[in-house]
């Protein structure tokens, strides 16, 4: 009887690889990394993050994810220590690819190199290029010149990420980066937690100022200067003193608090219109409310308020928004919103009134504008587009190995 013949053996399995993300501070940064890793197939990516400052509770629920946190504990920006830490802390960790975000670790970039860690990505993640000041033009040239650390840095990072398009033509023409060298990848929303309401509107706010008819007009974030929320407050009340019957049914809520609260509330006050707007202040039930929301509007003199706009546009609603910085990319005039100039409450107050007497059009729009989130914006598109990245470059090394 003839010998059988070896079992073939079972194929490898590829260990997951390694990816190190510095960041300055776990703050907005942890909630993103938190979103970022949580929507990347385990079996493929696996993380660790270096921290420059202390300790928060992004630390901890990082930490309940598996992650291994790293407290550098920066002091000054010339710490010879920290980057001593760090450059063990690389060592040991042996990281596959190092992610620095957010020009304040871009200096990571050259201890991961001495660290012998080659394939490195650097994001521009904290919106300083290109963004408006606060009387809604654009930054001085002097803010967009790369200093001396960083045009010698920048030729260390392997491939570049911006959240958006501005940033991207930043690190193209201003930080000399080449253009197949930059991936723009937004900010992901969370379309579970922010969805289209299913029924009538949610019972918000205080007795009487919701109604079945109502139509919310909605908006989020800090209120001050640059917020320009007087401005909606004014275009609101000039659609109140109009004739037309559809605008008996507006409803103003802003969501946030800030110096200009107050004079928000004595402007509704002082033309009698208290009943018909609530202002409560900073809330966590944001998602909630959005559902009682029709309409968004977000007349900042800067675009202040990305995350913001991709809830509101998740939520299926429709957005009125200033024609400045990041608005210009995400909204789509006359397919899921209106863009207005951002001093001008006039033409924000006919864009609302538009949607207002045309309840179609906004729902219409509404659902244009989700569908847009769940393609480009979702959380799962923003991790796809990440792994993207990591492969490409990992697929580059190898073949510049062989």
């Amino acid at each position: 009887m003839g010998k059988h013949a070896p079992a073939p053996a079972p194929p490898a399995v590829e260990a997951p690889r390694l990816v190190a993300h510095v960041v300055p501070q776990l703050d907005a940064a942890g909630a993103a990394l938190l979103d970022l890793i949580a929507h990347m197939p385990a079996q493929r990516y696996r993380h660790a993050v270096l921290c420059l400052g202390e300790h928060s509770a992004f630390h901890t629920h990082l930490r309940e994810r598996g992650v291994e946190v790293v407290e550098l504990k920066r002091r000054t920006r010339l710490d010879p220590a920290y980057y001593l830490r760090m450059y063990r802390a690389l060592r040991a960790l042996r990281p596959d690819l190092v992610h620095t975000r957010s020009p304040g670790s871009l200096d990571g970039q050259l201890v991961a190199a001495l660290a012998g860690i080659r394939l490195r990505v650097h994001g521009e993640h904290s919106g300083e290029h290109g963004r408006e000041n606060a009387h809604g033009t654009a930054a001085p040239p002097r803010r967009k010149a790369p200093g001396l650390l960083g045009r010698a840095l920048r030729p260390l990072v392997k491939h570049f990420i911006a959240a958006g398009a501005e940033q991207e033509r930043w690190l193209i023409e201003h930080a000399g980066a080449a253009p197949g060298r930059v991936t723009q990848i937004s900010a992901g929303v969370d379309s579970v937690e922010f969805h289209p309401r299913l029924g009538p509107h949610a019972a918000v706010g205080p007795a009487g100022f919701m109604q079945d008819d109502a139509f919310v007009v909605g908006s989020v974030g800090r209120m001050d200067a640059v917020g320009n929320d007087i401005a909606l407050v004014e275009a609101f009340l000039g659609l109140l003193s109009s004739p037309h019957p559809a605008h008996r049914r507006l409803r103003l809520l802003i969501v946030g608090d800030g110096p200009m609260r107050g004079e928000c509330r004595a402007m509704l006050e002082r033309a009698g219109a208290a009943d018909l707007a609530w202002l409560p202040g900073m809330r966590q039930d944001i998602a909630q409310l959005m559902r009682a929301m029709d309409l968004v509007v977000l007349p900042g003199l800067a675009a202040n308020r990305p995350d913001t706009l991709l809830e509101a546009m998740a939520s299926g609603l429709p957005v009125v928004a200033s024609a400045v910085g990041v608005h210009r990319e995400l909204v789509q005039p006359g397919l899921t919103g209106i863009l207005v100039p951002p001093r001008s409450p006039e033409v924000m107050a006919a864009a609302i009134a538009d949607y207002c007497r045309i309840p179609e059009m906004a729902r219409r729009h509404g659902a244009r504008a989700r569908g847009q989130v769940i393609a480009h914006h979702s959380l799962p598109a923003m991790a796809r587009r990440y792994i993207a990245v990591y492969d490409a470059l990992a697929q580059q090394e190898t073949s510049a190995r062989r």
